[in-house]
């Protein structure tokens, strides 16, 4: 079993690798940023292009005024060469995209200025946002390699979630009236749902202790609450990344009433 940190800006919780030097071996996991006019967070030292296109994994997606599409971010920091696809939203209010746009620029900044000294390449796996009637949310997941190349690259994951009535970040502590209850319930339920995944009956229960850590990286939508797990996190490698969605209604004794609707929109 891996460990894991948990780096937190803003609306973003970002689930870095502890150690990626140590594994350069078989790959390692991150990410990169992606400054731009409506982002803020600093650029990693080298010239970076930046062109939104519409989301490869969902499409251009609106409602309301927001619309959900996608940038990409390329460069080389001299330790760091990265060609990364990015989510992003426009439009609409002003400070919602933009808490979105900086939160997302600031997880992949965190990413390219990880653990350890050596070298290596961040390529783009996946990168959507999701525009709900109250909330905008999104999922990177990019590919870390060492440079030169290990024996495979590992995949890193980052959310945002932004509740778009005041712009300010859904984290599990806003999310959940009490968040040991919430967290305990998101233990329960990944236990139930597991078996019936890639990481089947022996999934590694470590990796859905009820912290803060395991459940770091989750999405809203209109079915439940969709939570990521990261590479090794409840099972090997080989498996892949795992994904679940636990409905709202198993939540919703736990979840701060003010919350609810916001997150099933």
């Amino acid at each position: 079993m891996r460990a894991f940190r948990v780096v937190r800006r803003g609306a973003v919780a970002v689930v870095l690798l502890a150690g990626l030097a140590a594994c350069s071996s078989d790959g390692g996991g991150t990410a990169v940023p992606e400054p731009s006019a409506a982002q803020s967070s600093p650029a990693p030292t080298s010239a970076v292009t930046s062109e939104a296109t519409p989301s490869a994994a969902e499409g251009t997606q609106a409602a309301g005024p927001y619309t959900a599409t996608t940038s990409r971010s390329t460069g080389d920091t001299g330790r760091v060469q990265y060609d990364v696809t990015l989510p992003r939203i426009e439009g609409g209010n002003p400070a919602v995209a933009a808490e979105f746009n900086e939160s997302v620029a600031a997880a992949l900044q965190d990413q390219v200025d990880g653990p350890g000294d050596e070298r290596f390449t961040l390529t783009g796996r996946e990168a959507f946002a999701r525009v709900g009637g109250r909330v905008v949310s999104g999922l990177l997941v990019t590919s870390w390699n060492a440079n030169p190349p290990g024996a495979h690259p590992t995949p890193l994951v980052a959310t945002v979630v932004v509740g778009a009535d005041n712009a300010e970040p859904i984290t599990l502590s806003a999310l959940f009236s009490d968040l040991q209850a919430g967290l305990n319930r998101l233990s329960e339920e990944s236990a139930r749902l597991l078996p019936a995944t890639a990481a089947g009956a022996e999934f590694e229960r470590e990796g859905i202790e009820p912290t803060e850590l395991n459940f770091a990286n989750w999405l809203p939508t209109p079915a439940g609450m969709e939570i990521h797990f990261s590479d090794y996190q409840v099972g090997p490698h080989a498996i892949g990344l795992v994904v679940i969605t636990v409905p709202w209604d198993r939540l919703a004794d736990v979840i701060a009433p003010e919350q609810l609707d916001v997150v099933r929109s």
